[in-house]
């Protein structure tokens, strides 16, 4: 039991196959003049932007503002960005651009642009699970603690030796309360824990049930193991799902880093 949550990590790590994955996905030009037809979807950390070694880090590189807002006009609105951040920190680092958005793994939405509202699905960790995991932080310098309101995070690039010790150390919190309506999710140098029942994906299928989404055929890209909740949905929905910097299962195919997913979507806007 001490070291389940540490080999569960490795094993989600595992869904990144060799053999039977796809290539590398070219420019799908014929989805240029459908446009008014699709929605778009997009992860953030290590899809649209590079990861860097703290969250506080990532910047938006020149031209990708502009595209993301061409592409929402030329979709009639149908763009969202899909992250486990918080819409605060979203709209901190895209500022002052505003963006509709599937944010705190499914938490929060945001319907439209212009509308502050913000629809929750969730309440707020407990404030004593969140102390109890908070110091966990203390387990090695480089671990930076993340308090995202409907979960925390817990992140070491910065100390990728204390990997096993995090995990461990969440599985005992987890055992002395096996009652708490808590999720881990293993991600790229983070472990983040969050309230069980909503996903990106329930996010997702929320989001596509309202305009301008509803009736569109998305195409998500992502990179993450918390995004392959939505990649196993995108077929029921009759979308096109992408991973960025592996091939994951069931995708239909897969970009290099997060340049080329920015090359892409400005590609998207040039028929030529």
């Amino acid at each position: 039991m001490k070291s389940e949550l540490a080999d569960m990590a490795m094993d989600q790590k595992r869904t990144i196959l060799d053999g039977d994955a796809p290539d590398a996905v070219p420019v799908p030009h014929a989805l240029v003049p459908h446009l008014d037809e699709l929605a778009i979807l997009l992860d953030i950390d290590g899809t649209l932007l590079d990861l860097m070694p703290t969250p506080r880090e990532v910047w938006v590189p020149p031209g990708l503002s502009e595209t993301l807002k061409h592409l929402t006009e030329r979709t009639s609105g149908a763009l969202a960005l899909v992250s486990g951040r918080s819409l605060n920190d979203i709209d901190l680092i895209f500022a002052p651009d505003v963006f509709r958005a599937v944010a705190g793994h499914g938490a929060e939405m945001r319907l439209s642009a212009d509308n502050e509202a913000e629809a929750v699905h969730a309440p707020p960790l407990d404030k004593e699970l969140k102390r109890r995991l908070a110091a966990l932080a203390k387990l090695s310098p480089g671990i930076l603690l993340e308090d995202k309101g409907y979960s925390l995070a817990l992140h070491y690039r910065l100390a990728p030796h204390a990997e096993k010790a995090i995990y461990e150390a969440v599985s005992l919190v987890r055992a002395e309360l096996p009652n708490a309506p808590i999720e881990v999710l293993p991600g790229k140098f983070v472990c983040e824990i969050k309230h069980s029942g909503f996903t990106k994906a329930t996010g997702v299928c929320e989001l596509m049930k309202h305009e301008p989404f509803k009736g569109r055929r998305p195409i998500f890209i992502g990179d993450d193991v918390t995004d392959e909740t939505v990649f196993a949905i995108m077929p029921d929905m009759d979308g096109l799902a992408f991973s960025v910097g592996r091939r994951a299962m069931g995708v239909n195919g897969h970009f290099d880093a997060p340049a080329d997913v920015r090359a892409f979507l400005a590609r998207l806007l040039d028929p030529r």
